[in-house]
């Protein structure tokens, strides 16, 4: 596991050269999203779309997110509902151009599962309870399990899982496809880095491609996919390789900034 640097506050970050670990850092409240850890969200993300970099979401004392801050939640109105101030935080988690990753343990609920449904990999401990019981509350699950939910899951899971409210277990995760993977409690976070490990070792702009188209529209296909691989031909083309040496396009350096223009 590598070595990096921490900053405290609700969300602890801890840098390394290729990845950021986001530790939800609540556990006097198990980790409830608050407007700290979406404003904490937001500057991370501002980082993380300047210098693209892996991401590993993770939470402390045993939980990943018991939810929304309810104490908060009861405060908001209509007009703060518009704003969608989780939503729109998640979406932006969803968007970043480097893979993220969900390490879940314990409870994911509410804010919480859907904060996890952000992320493009997740793996859980056998302790693991995810779901979403808005309903149970007099709302809905407004921050991403109404329409990503259906996208991991399936349509027909997805709508029983979010009418019934009920929190599934690990097991239950993994049959699903929610979860990919189930690690002791020890062994959860050195499994998340593993897979960062393997991501990393391959070429970061191919890995940026590959997740953007991945994530756009069935219509945009196979434009999408055509113009990405051109414009990777094209760094790839530039290289001045050795005799005899194998496949590998750019470092980081140079492909991200002109990947980033072509493929807007």
């Amino acid at each position: 596991m590598p070595e990096g640097r921490a900053a405290g506050g609700p969300l602890r970050v801890e840098r390394f050269d290729d990845r950021v670990v986001a530790t939800l850092n609540r556990p006097e409240k198990k980790n409830a999203i608050d407007q700290a850890t979406i404003d904490a969200l937001h500057v991370l993300c501002a980082e993380l779309e300047a210098i693209p970099r892996i991401l590993i979401l993770t939470g402390a004392g045993g939980v990943f997110a018991s939810g929304a801050d309810i104490a908060e939640l009861r405060e908001r109105r209509a007009d703060d509902a518009r704003r969608g101030i989780n939503a729109n935080a998640f979406v932006r988690v969803h968007k970043l151009p480097m893979p993220v990753i969900a390490a879940l343990d314990g409870y994911a609920l509410g804010g919480g599962a859907e904060l996890a449904y952000a992320a493009d990999i997740r793996i859980a401990t056998p302790r693991l309870r995810i779901g979403n019981p808005e309903t149970g509350l007099g709302i809905i699950a407004a921050a991403g399990a109404s329409w990503r939910l259906k996208e991991i899951v399936g349509e027909a899971r997805a709508i029983e899982l979010l009418l019934t409210g009920r929190a599934i277990h690990a097991d239950e995760a993994r049959e699903l496809g929610l979860v990919s993977e189930l690690h002791p409690v020890d062994e959860l976070l050195p499994a998340a880095h593993a897979i960062a490990d393997r991501i990393a070792s391959n070429d970061p702009a191919a890995t940026i491609a590959t997740k953007r188209v991945f994530r756009a529209a069935r219509t945009d296909h196979p434009a999408v996919d055509l113009e990405a691989q051109a414009a990777l031909v094209d760094l790839f083309g530039a290289q001045e390789l050795p005799p005899g040496a194998t496949l590998r396009l750019l470092p980081l350096e140079r492909p991200l900034a002109e990947l980033g223009q072509r493929l807007c």
